[in-house]
């Protein structure tokens, strides 16, 4: 059996044109593409609706959203402790905050930051922790807790793939002192582009509002805020998304249990964590080494199946870092960790091809 397209790691979901269609009128009648207008505040009131939280800003993306974050909490200087197990923007908006990224190691079974490498790496420049709840998966969220309160530091969960999840009981964007997540066309829900904060704290919450919009109300001029609105045409993509979430999580859950059942188990892959209610935002399996990680990626795309190395290479060995720390566990697993296609509309016997072809392969 040949695959009838080039499969690749994900595909934009796109809903109904029509029902696009009905929110693109609404902006042409009221001649508002952004400012705060009443698609972006109906999609707001949307989305604190459906994850049950109380303080939530839509922002032009994720990126700019952890920036914010830093800025509503004050780090303005010193070390923030992070992963190196993440994509870029993760580091990069804390030295775009000029704040120094300082690097614990993961664990092994969770792929989110050890607690324990977390507090042998505070020091008294240490201001914050930005842990990433990677593929879903929860961060030791009580540990990093008690850890942060104990030394009285500020807790930025980069929770970009977590939207949806929830740990005990409650979603995962509510810990911490503010969460961010991503609305990027990659996600299982987007606006194309975009992002958004969750606060605890009204006085946070504030300072958010005030940042992504110049830091003005009108005359009055308070901070000095930034640009980082979420447009109205972007917002009106949500909303037109937003009515479909129940079938995207029902479809990737359906992917992701086909793929249990047909990969091989030479193919490491990782167990629900017990409270987690997972989203089935990534696929991510680990090789048994990166040798025969680039083997089975020759042998796809010749099938045409273009898998992605999630996340490599290992944040911490990036070239224009000033300060560097050695991460053996994180680098070892980002040399040989990969994310299968897993998106809404992926067919069965594409799932069936793609195992038969990694299990042959290894």
């Amino acid at each position: 059996m040949r695959l009838k397209r080039k499969i690749y790691v994900t595909q934009t979901f796109l809903p109904p044109r029509a029902e696009l269609d009905r929110y693109i009128d609404i902006i042409y009648d009221n001649h508002q593409l952004t400012n705060k207008g009443p698609l972006h505040e109906e999609l707001e009131q949307k989305l604190r609706s459906f994850l049950n939280v109380k303080h939530l800003h839509c922002v032009g993306n994720a990126t700019l959203a952890l920036q914010l974050a830093m800025r509503a909490l004050q780090i303005t200087e010193g070390d923030v402790i992070t992963t190196p197990f993440s994509y870029a923007a993760t580091v990069t908006s804390i030295i775009w905050e000029r704040c120094t990224p300082v690097f614990a190691d993961i664990r092994a079974d969770t792929l989110t930051l050890d607690p324990a490498k977390v507090e042998q790496a505070i020091t008294a420049r240490t201001r914050a922790i930005m842990p990433v709840h990677v593929f879903g998966y929860a961060c030791a969220v009580d540990d990093l807790q008690k850890i942060a309160d104990t030394h009285g530091l500020k807790i930025i969960y980069d929770a970009a793939h977590v939207f949806g999840a929830k740990y005990k009981g409650k979603s995962l964007l509510d810990y911490g002192d503010v969460s961010v997540c991503s609305m990027h066309a990659t996600k299982h829900f987007h606006t194309a582009e975009g992002g958004f904060c969750v606060s605890r704290e009204e006085d946070v919450s504030s300072r958010i509002e005030l940042l992504r919009r110049f830091g003005h109300n009108n005359n009055d001029h308070y901070m000095a805020g930034i640009n980082a609105k979420l447009s109205e045409p972007h917002a009106a993509i949500g909303l037109a998304n937003f009515k479909h979430l129940p079938e995207i999580f029902e479809a990737r859950k359906q992917i992701t249990a086909r793929y249990n059942a047909r990969l091989s188990n030479k193919l490491q892959r990782h167990n629900q964590q017990e409270g987690l209610e997972p989203n089935y935002a990534y696929y991510p399996v680990q090789f048994a080494s990166e040798a025969q990680l680039l083997h089975v990626f020759n042998v796809l795309e010749q099938l045409g199946v273009y898998p992605k190395r999630y996340f490599y290479p290992a944040l911490n060995t990036l070239p224009y870092l000033e300060h560097k720390a050695d991460c053996p566990v994180a680098e070892d697993i980002a040399s040989r960790s990969a994310c299968l296609p897993l998106f809404y509309g992926l067919e069965d016997y594409e799932i069936d091809l793609i195992c038969d072809t990694i299990n042959s392969s290894i």
